[in-house]
């Protein structure tokens, strides 16, 4: 049994109502109200005094998908719910509610399938850091870099190592990807001013998803000064352009997409903003995802608890409906070096943007969301060595897939002229940045997948995915896997050459995605 370590993904926003979004519903705020008499066509509770002075909060009510339920919107109204608003098509509803009993009440009327909070605390929360590692990138470093890089690299290229490892090196010289494919990053904005982004920025299909409700207006895709470089990161890793300038990225030549999801104020990526991402990704042709986070608060959200299961329903269904509008959606499989096969895991870090307790949860009723969703691609990372990253979790069944997300230079040490083992991308201002964790894995894969999607255009999400696994490089265990050279085994890679633990069906291949 382990205990995984601290890893999140991660002020509420006004909400206003999106524009042009067909497959979503924005209906009018209901007032808090007392519940007089039953409401027997919704089969309500009879009346009980509403309290409406406790802490507000959050909901998520999942219906049958279809045309609306006027009665269960009739019913949270009188339960003291406010519908923000509704993705009918998935039958999910977002409510805010200052009824500390709202879920209870809620989950009673017919119509309901689950209802349950997405947070435990209306106040801003603290989170810690989702990245293994840090490092500033020094001028030294780049005008080093730039003195050696060849006539068809960026100046700063020879410092990412992840790309050879993955082959993109190789790729680029056949395709760069075509600008008719778009990833969506779900993550704390992209900086698309940025020099090696802006060439590949996709504006009609970006949006700020904060508190559910899909925004525009005024660029409110973009990180907030001062907030996380985390989104804008990760889209560099994807997209960032072969023009001259900073680093490439895996499909140089695809556009990217913010779907910001995470809260400016506390880090939190909270379901209500995760379920607008997958959606307005799905509605507005994106043909692959990235998100590198869990749902916050609860690192695992386990489906015998009333709430979290809710929320399990909530983000699958979002997530399916952007894989059945033809998006593959992929994801980081977290940096607790935790074995997820395993039967039981400690958790002594939920709620996160509460009080925590100590809880043990069983695998096989809980889950991290999205990255152990049905369909959505796991990833784990690899360091310079072509390893698992000291940090990556893993687990037999679990991990889909490897790819470089760096490691501590004290384990993997990329070969010269790379002078670290994590990985550098942009940064918010125009700059670039050294950070490491399987949220810079993910990308990698997202990449990868971008220039399958760009060579068979035609291909379903499935058959993109079922390339992905076919021309990714078996790779056999790390055996023994002793990461920091102490003499003890820090983890057990179980399985063969072609399907483990560590590195899944293998690590992804740029290569193969572009010639194949």
């Amino acid at each position: 049994m382990t205990t995984p370590h601290s890893r999140p993904r991660g002020a509420r926003r006004p909400l206003a109502l999106p524009l042009g979004i067909a497959a979503v519903t924005a209906l009018a705020f209901l007032p808090n109200a007392t519940a007089s008499a039953a409401d027997t066509s919704a089969g309500a509770p009879a009346s009980a005094p509403v309290v409406t002075d406790g802490p507000d909060l959050s909901y998520v009510v999942n219906v049958r998908p279809g045309k609306g339920d006027s009665a269960v919107e009739k019913a949270i109204g009188k339960a003291g719910g406010s519908v923000v608003i509704a993705y009918d098509k998935i039958g999910v509803i977002v409510v805010h509610s200052k009824n500390p009993d709202f879920a209870k009440t809620i989950r009673a009327v017919r119509g309901v399938e689950s209802a349950g909070a997405t947070r435990t605390a209306p106040l801003a929360a603290q989170s810690s850091d989702d990245l293994a590692t840090r490092q500033v990138l020094t001028a030294a470093e780049a005008r080093q870099a730039a003195a050696s890089a060849d006539a068809d690299q960026d100046p700063l290229e020879p410092l990412q190592w992840d790309l050879p490892a993955m082959k993109a090196d190789k790729a680029h010289k056949v395709s760069l990807g075509s600008p008719k494919v778009t990833v969506g990053v779900l993550d704390s904005g992209v900086d698309d001013t940025h020099p090696d982004l802006a060439p590949n920025f996709d504006r009609k299909a970006s949006a700020n998803c904060l508190g559910g409700v899909p925004v525009q207006k005024d660029n409110a895709w973009r990180p907030v000064e001062g907030e996380s470089g985390h989104g804008t990161h990760v889209a560099g890793e994807i997209a960032a352009a072969k023009n001259g300038i900073g680093v490439t990225g895996v499909a140089p030549g695809v556009k990217v997409a913010s779907l910001k999801v995470a809260e400016p104020a506390t880090g939190m990526y909270y379901t209500e903003a995760v379920v607008c991402g997958f959606v307005w990704a799905a509605d507005h042709g994106v043909d692959v995802t990235n998100s590198s986070y869990y749902t916050d608060p609860w690192l695992f959200n386990c489906t015998t608890d009333a709430d979290q299961k809710a929320l399990v329903t909530a983000v699958t269904r979002a997530s399916q409906y952007a894989e059945r509008k033809g998006a593959v959606n992929v994801a980081a499989a977290g940096n607790a070096a935790t074995d997820l096969a395993q039967d039981e895991i400690v958790d002594d870090s939920s709620p996160d943007d509460s009080t925590p307790t100590h809880r043990v949860i069983r695998t096989k009723d809980c889950f991290d969301i999205p990255s152990q969703l049905p369909g959505v691609v796991t990833v784990a990372a690899t360091g310079a060595k072509g390893i698992k990253a000291s940090f990556s979790n893993y687990g037999k069944g679990v991990i889909d897939i490897a790819a470089p997300g760096g490691d501590s230079t004290a384990y993997q040490t990329p070969a010269p002229p790379a002078t670290s083992g994590l990985i550098l991308s942009t940064v918010p201002g125009g700059k670039w940045q050294y950070m490491a964790g399987t949220s810079m894995a993910s990308p990698h894969v997202a990449g990868v997948a971008a220039l399958i999607k760009s060579t068979h255009p035609k291909a379903s999400a499935a058959q993109v995915k079922a390339l992905l696994y076919k021309e990714a490089d078996a790779t056999k265990c790390t055996d023994p896997y002793d990461i920091d050279g102490d003499g003890t085994v820090d983890a057990v890679c179980v399985g063969g050459k072609n399907k483990n633990s560590f590195y899944g069906a293998g690590a992804a291949d740029a290569l193969d995605a572009v010639t194949k």
